[in-house]
């Protein structure tokens, strides 16, 4: 039989990175409008699981699914402008 021993020591060396940095935390800042459209959409299908449709349902799937293509497409232009020279789009 083999003992038991903890890895505490193992686990919290590493406690310096455990939180993110303040790149990460600007990068889920510039997604953020995408990240709630896309639980707008969520929530809007989510609804429709335990019953049938009805049309008010499909329009508010359709607007929120066109919601998040104009963030997605939103955020690809900001990223796209950033990582040109110069700041030109």
């Amino acid at each position: 039989m083999s003992p038991i021993v903890t890895v505490q020591d193992a686990v919290t060396a590493f406690a310096d990175f455990i939180e993110p940095t303040a790149a990460e935390l600007d990068a889920i800042e510039q997604e953020m409008p995408v990240i709630l459209a896309d639980v707008d959409l969520l929530d809007a299908q989510i609804i429709t699981l335990d019953r049938t449709p009805t049309e008010l349902d499909h329009q508010r799937i359709r607007r929120a699914h066109r919601r998040v293509l104009a963030e997605r497409r939103a955020l690809a232009n900001r990223t796209a402008a950033a990582m040109l020279p110069g700041g030109a789009a």
